[in-house]
């Protein structure tokens, strides 16, 4: 045991303490109030918090104590759990702010989305290292795809489309064993073609479209592929920018279509749903470099942003830390998800690998939505960031996440 414990990555597991400290030092300042006692004040939302950080040390003990084997051989059983767990909400679940996402224990509440993705990882690098070899058949791809978008779609009704949005995390992972390059560019040029319809017309997206398919098949000199592969990439941007207006007036509703038009400038309405990203965007502006000091922020202090302890936890860092302590936490999330890759790389087992780049990329896709999200840059979405956010179903879930990896990392050369 003692030889296994010298193998945890201890770098990351510095990273994470110093993330959940930070976190819990940002929470206690944006949930301060006159009716405050202690720190482990359970009446207070930072008195809760600090709850769930003393339990994620038996959790962390319970998941490192674990075999290594063990989350491969029963990742199908966690897997099904998931399934079945996001399923009851339907049934058994409890309403919060519009979505049917958590079940209600007494005065606590959980939400299984946060550990299904951690069953996803699972299951993903369970039946990629079970087929040993590179996920290029349309077959495997198919069932991979099935593996990821089961719990998604369960999610994505409830409705929790920040959630279910993550789950395209996975794709980093299999682009790693050999998915080919031409999905992530087909997502790419969806994404773009979309975002670009709305700020313009289909027509001139599609003739812009036209003109740089033109350019770069004539000018592109090495590995060019054939004109059937860029005509097919120009026959999807067309479709995709005519189909946009009908997406976005018929499958959107109108709280999504409010806020992407905020983002997109082409409305404004800093009263109504656009209040929470601009007292935000206040928020971190008048930060300045250094911030106002810990407990000094004027818009945290007087409740301007809603939800600042949840998804709007990084206004605080912005405020009261400014530049320079907003640069500090984005260089600490950037070094985890670095050190992550690199323990992936060096697996001698393809299942820990995959797990490795679902973890990264799970951390991913939820530090890019949700500082975007508080900067303004993306619409708002119910995404909170890993470790830092309010709520013990997040903070749990991310730590099961990671320190699964780290045992699994430790064990590395048991395998062989």
């Amino acid at each position: 045991m003692s030889k296994t414990i010298s193998q945890f990555d201890w770098l990351s597991i510095f990273i994470y303490i110093l993330l959940v400290l930070i976190g819990w030092v940002n929470i206690y300042s944006a949930s301060l109030d006159d009716a405050a006692t202690s720190f482990f004040d359970l009446d207070q939302i930072y008195g809760k918090q600090m709850l769930f950080i003393i339990l994620s040390v038996f959790l962390i003990i319970i998941l490192l104590s674990l075999e290594a084997k063990f989350y491969e051989r029963f990742s199908s059983v966690i897997y099904i759990i998931s399934l079945i767990s996001i399923l009851g909400l339907f049934f058994f679940g409890k309403t919060i702010n519009g979505a049917t996402s958590w079940y209600a224990i007494g005065s606590f509440t959980l939400q299984p989305a946060e550990f299904a993705k951690v069953a996803t990882a699972l299951a993903l690098s369970k039946f990629v290292s079970d087929i040993q070899t590179n996920i290029r058949n349309i077959g495997d791809q198919f069932k991979a795809l099935i593996i990821i978008a089961l719990p998604a779609l369960i999610i994505l009704p409830q409705p929790d489309a920040g959630s279910a949005m993550v789950y395209a995390a996975f794709f980093f992972p299999l682009y790693r064993e050999g998915l080919s390059g031409i999905y992530l560019l087909a997502g790419s040029i969806g994404i773009a073609v979309f975002v670009l319809t709305l700020v313009f017309t289909p027509l001139w997206v599609s003739i812009g479209a036209t003109i740089l398919v033109i350019f770069l098949y004539f000018f592109r000199k090495k590995k060019r592929p054939g004109a059937i592969a860029y005509l097919s990439i120009l026959l999807l941007a067309v479709a995709i920018s005519f189909s946009v207006d009908y997406v976005f007036e018929n499958v959107f509703e109108q709280r999504h279509r409010d806020r992407f038009n905020i983002v997109l400038g082409k409305e404004v309405d800093n009263r109504g749903i656009g209040y929470n990203t601009n007292q935000s965007e206040i928020a971190i502006g008048s930060g300045s470099w250094f911030g106002k000091g810990w407990t000094e922020g004027t818009q945290t202090k007087g409740n301007f942003v809603p939800e600042q302890h949840t998804d709007y936890i990084f206004s605080t860092v912005g405020e009261e830390w400014g530049f320079v302590g907003s640069t500090v936490v984005i260089l600490l999330f950037v070094l985890l998800m670095l050190r992550i890759i690199h323990m992936a790389e060096r697996q001698k087992s393809q299942f820990n690998r995959v797990y490795g780049y679902s973890v990264a990329g799970i951390l991913f896709v939820h530090f890019l939505v949700n500082i975007g999200m508080v900067i303004g840059v993306f619409p708002t979405v119910g995404i909170p960031l890993p470790f830092f956010s309010y709520g013990g179903s997040g903070l749990w879930g991310f730590t099961i996440l990671l320190f699964i990896f780290i045992k699994l990392d430790a064990d590395r050369m048991s395998f062989w």
